[in-house]
């Protein structure tokens, strides 16, 4: 097996081994399904309730699809802001680092109350979770270009809106792809953070109502759902990322 092929088939095969390790401590262990199930139990549990689990996964996309559209709108606008000047830096960054720090889960109760219990919460605080690193990346990306070259922009008759356009804005994509990776996991986590705490469907409704029940495996079932949609919504970004940003990656032109 080449070191390609072995690195490509490296997360399967780790993935494979924790499950024969969890699998094994459950039985060895005589762990009860009730406080910690094992692989097999949650497999059941996949099958049995098939249908819930899928209309319940679906509310929880959508949702969260919808949140994360918000936050890469106003997080490229507002990072496009924080990067473009020094003065919109100094006044909005720290603003936005303290607004970070809080505690989202502190904010669904809030959120409860202005929009009631449903949707709203869950797509707000899908996008409260998330809009922080696309921001942060985008103004890192323009705030990094090289002095020198724009100077150089600049002598040639290139305004700063130009320069910003047409240099800045290409030179941030792998800023951008970066912080959507990073985001669209942590949508998923506001989502379902909702849904626990205020919702009436979705994954998280699903496994406050499992665990309410005791049925762990049930629960444990909804946690493999959400890390499966988000991973495979972290491959897409991947995927978009090498085929639109290959130059900026190295070793990627022989690929």
């Amino acid at each position: 097996m080449s070191n390609k092929t072995l690195e490509r088939w490296s997360p399967l095969l780790l993935l494979a081994a924790l499950i024969v390790v969890w699998q094994l401590a459950c039985t060895l262990l005589a762990v009860p399904e009730f406080i910690f199930p094992s692989p097999i139990k949650i497999a059941q549990a996949l099958a049995e309730f098939t249908g819930p689990i899928a209309i319940a996964a679906w509310q929880t996309f959508w949702v969260t699809m919808v949140g994360f559209a918000l936050s890469i709108v106003v997080g490229v606008v507002l990072g496009f802001l924080v990067g473009s000047t020094r003065l919109a830096h100094a006044a909005v960054f720290p603003l936005l680092v303290a607004f970070n720090a809080v505690p989202k889960a502190a904010i669904v109760p809030i959120l409860v109350v202005w929009f009631g219990i449903g949707l709203g919460p869950g797509i707000l605080t899908a996008f409260l979770i998330s809009f922080f690193p696309i921001t942060v990346n985008m103004a890192t990306g323009l705030a990094t270009l090289e002095p020198e070259l724009e100077d150089v922009l600049r002598v040639l008759g290139a305004k700063r809106r130009d320069v910003l356009l047409k240099v800045g804005l290409p030179r941030s994509l792998p800023y951008f792809y970066a912080s959507l990776k990073v985001s669209i996991t942590l949508a998923f986590v506001g989502t379902v953070l909702a849904e626990m705490t205020a919702g009436d469907s979705g994954i998280g409704y699903l496994m406050q109502s499992a665990g309410s029940q005791q049925r762990l495996a049930l629960a444990f079932a909804g946690l493999v759902v959400i890390g499966v949609m988000a991973m495979a919504m972290y491959e897409l970004f991947s995927y978009v990322e090498h085929h639109t940003t290959g130059w900026a990656h190295r070793g990627s032109q022989n690929e």
